[in-house]
């Protein structure tokens, strides 16, 4: 097949070059060729017309040794189940709703740290630092004093003296918790009957120090920030997922997820939230998903690879090795009755197990090409390339070889010009030279 191609092109080459030379000539005498130079044309099969000539609409005709030489093999597009598992990557992050912020309700001095570097695991009710206040310190007075008051009312009741005082000494305990002051420093205080210099406050939760804003001696003011702490009993998984992939992915998917740092030790967890935007530059959508991490052996910052088991369905597929992606098309080739190969155009969907939905341009049992696509994609192009440099791709702009009057049928063989006459462009008036 190759070498014919080759001839053909050979051919079509010295016809362009002496149409062109008969053009720039006009009316100058044309040197004598021999008749057997073009004459042969006639003896080639398939030249009439240049019909014989592969046509990428017609398909590449295949015999048995072609089949052979291009180790073409065939399969069948058909129905099966496709169980798509979209694969991508991810890192752990931290989940932003088991983070806490640690402040101060009221103004004072921390005259103690005892939590004092950032990392550091923290359990919950663990004292994180001492203050003193002097707010705090009247708080505490006012707790003595309503408790004595209460004492005084039970043992010895005064006529016309309302009985306030368990009223007084529950809204002064009730000030000292709204201040965050444990329950056992507010009994500490009441059993001792003396106000303390400092409280101490305890940790609201368990976890890890991400953020440490202050330092002993320091001077703090309501609502300061003064340390943040993180729960790291739960943590996220954001994955990146394309744009292509997006579509089959739902809240509620599960996933499975494998860590470089804990090879063999897969997690499982479940998408909780997708991202309502795509990022500009990676084209991406985020998805998040919940693992849990009790046993602490999961780091915030960790890289992940993350399989999505989405939905099973019946869709029409082929072998992802018969799909030929061009950059601007996807083709498969496609067996037609007789012994040539067609290509098709097709609209390729997700991918699976070896296996391509095709969602248009296929039907069940089409025979298709599934390995050397790219060699005959390859001989597809050519048969358009040589289409179009044939009158710049005008079907009539070269009329068949056999009309062509060159074994002596227009002027006798031994007249100069006789082997060009009826080709187009050839027969230019003679003129005289002055």
């Amino acid at each position: 097949m190759t070498r014919r191609i080759m001839v053909i092109v050979g051919v079509i080459a010295i016809v362009v070059l002496a149409w062109w030379a008969g053009r720039r000539s006009g009316g100058m005498q044309q040197p004598t060729s021999p008749p057997s130079s073009m004459s042969r044309m006639s003896g080639m099969s398939g030249m009439e017309g240049m019909a014989g000539m592969p046509d990428a609409d017609a398909g590449i005709a295949l015999g048995a040794a072609d089949i052979t030489t291009f180790g073409v093999t065939f399969g069948v597009a058909e129905l099966r189940l496709l169980d798509a598992t979209v694969r991508s990557t991810g890192v752990v992050t931290i989940d932003e709703a088991r983070i806490f912020r640690v402040t101060s309700k009221v103004p004072g001095f921390v005259e103690q740290l005892h939590v004092s570097t950032t990392g550091a695991s923290v359990r919950r009710g663990q004292p994180l630092y001492d203050l003193y206040s002097p707010q705090l310190v009247a708080a505490q007075e006012e707790l003595l004093a309503a408790a004595t008051l209460d004492r005084q009312t039970l043992l010895a009741p005064m006529p016309g003296l309302p009985t306030g005082g368990e009223t007084l000494l529950a809204a002064a305990r009730r000030r000292l918790r709204l201040w965050d002051v444990g329950e056992q420093q507010i009994g500490s205080i009441l059993r001792a009957g003396t106000a303390s210099r400092r409280i101490t406050f305890a940790s609201p939760v368990s976890g890890v120090v991400l953020e440490r804003h202050i330092v002993a001696g320091q001077a703090v003011s309501a609502g300061e920030p003064l340390l943040t702490i993180a729960d790291l009993a739960s943590l996220w998984v954001e994955a990146d997922l394309r744009e292509a992939d997006m579509q089959h992915v739902r809240l509620g998917t599960r996933a499975t997820i494998e860590f470089a740092g804990k090879p063999g030790e897969p997690v499982e967890g479940v998408v909780t939230f997708i991202a309502p935007t795509v990022i500009g530059d990676a084209r991406t959508v985020r998805a998040r998903i919940v693992v849990p991490n009790r046993d602490g052996r999961l780091r915030p910052g960790m890289y992940a690879t993350v399989n999505l088991a989405t939905a099973t369905a019946t869709v029409l597929a082929v072998p992802s090795a018969a799909v030929v992606r061009t950059g601007t098309r996807d083709l498969v080739f496609v067996a037609s009755d007789g012994d040539r190969i067609i290509p098709r155009a097709v609209v390729a969907g997700r991918t699976a197990g070896g296996y391509t939905e095709i969602i248009t341009g296929l039907a069940a049992g089409d025979r298709i090409v599934t390995s050397a696509q790219y060699l005959l994609e390859s001989e597809s192009n050519l048969s358009d390339i040589m289409r179009s440099m044939i009158g710049q791709g005008r079907p009539d702009a070269m009329p068949p070889m056999d009309d062509m009057k060159m074994d002596g049928g227009g002027a006798p063989a031994g007249e100069k010009g006789a082997d060009m006459k009826g080709m187009p462009g050839m027969d230019a008036p003679r003129q005289d030279r002055p």
